[in-house]
């Protein structure tokens, strides 16, 4: 869900501390600001970096590349099995589109998720300024994206004209801050607020609706909510890694692997359910 972009982007300083590298880090960029200065760049481009070796001139963080191809595959499969059960499963429409509203969305949704795992792994086992900068705007755009679709979802917008209304702003920003980090100054801590905000904001839109909504997969939005939330406090409280492999960056990275699984199920049970409440509607309205 949104887990990945957002941890990224919360700790950027070496360190035992995560809580402390949180607020140094806004308290830095808050300075800046009001003294007027150019932003120094942290310690590390990274959040915490991870226990690595150098191989041939590679920079290798072993779990978190290994967990980062495991998000990847899960993502993939999730994606796969979404395709299938709209194209392949579930009944289609005369001109053999979906009832489900929300497939396109979703479809974005998949490919840009796996593109950020991708660039993941890639920047965990070659740290250079250009899989650094590619890792994080593709945090930001599935960031971006991911509250696009949890506003249009959790308040039901389905008319093209409000989506549009709903999304214009949004990729505005996404892709202005995009711009910012890639051709003008990589701010840490201006990027980690907006990762932040973006992440948190849609966390806060789907508890909303599973605490409203009788959707029947609701258990499953409040798990990964739930839990995806308490991911993140591994990148906030981090500790030393064990057996010199798996830090608390490394372990965020494989809880976030079941979590995948879980939310592509409710993805697959929204588009079930919303079909199933369609069909019923034409039924009705043919009788």
């Amino acid at each position: 869900m949104v887990v990945h972009g957002t941890s990224k982007n919360l700790c950027i300083y070496n360190g035992k501390n995560g809580v402390v590298k949180v607020i140094a880090v806004i308290n830095v960029w808050l300075i800046e600001r009001l003294n007027g200065k150019l932003s120094v760049k942290p310690q590390s481009s990274t959040m915490v970096n991870g226990p690595s070796s150098v191989y041939l001139g590679f920079r290798l963080e072993p779990a978190s590349v290994a967990f980062s191809v495991l998000n990847l595959a899960m993502h993939f499969h999730g994606w796969l099995s979404f395709f299938i059960m709209i194209y392949y499963k579930l009944p289609l429409k005369q001109d053999r589109t979906a009832y489900y509203e929300y497939v396109g969305l979703w479809h974005i949704y998949g490919l840009l998720s796996m593109n950020s795992w991708f660039w993941s792994a890639v920047f965990h086992s070659r740290d250079v300024d250009l899989t650094e900068r590619l890792d994080y705007s593709s945090a930001v755009a599935i960031l971006g994206f991911s509250l696009i679709l949890a506003i249009l979802r959790t308040f039901d917008i389905r008319v093209e004209a409000a989506r549009v209304m709903v999304s214009a702003p949004i990729l505005a920003f996404v892709t202005t801050h995009i711009l910012y980090i890639n051709f003008y100054k990589l701010d840490y801590g201006w990027n980690m607020i907006v990762c932040v905000a973006m992440g948190v904001s849609q966390l806060f839109l789907w508890a909303r609706w599973a605490a409203v909504s009788s959707h029947p997969s609701n258990w499953k939005l409040w798990v990964v909510v739930i839990a995806g939330g308490l991911a993140m406090l591994l990148e906030i409280y981090d500790f030393p890694p064990y057996e010199g492999y798996f830090d608390a960056h490394s372990i965020w990275h494989a809880a976030t692997i079941p979590l995948t699984i879980l939310w592509w199920s409710f993805i697959r049970d929204d588009a079930e359910f919303r079909t199933s409440s369609l069909l019923k509607k034409t039924k009705t309205k043919a009788k």
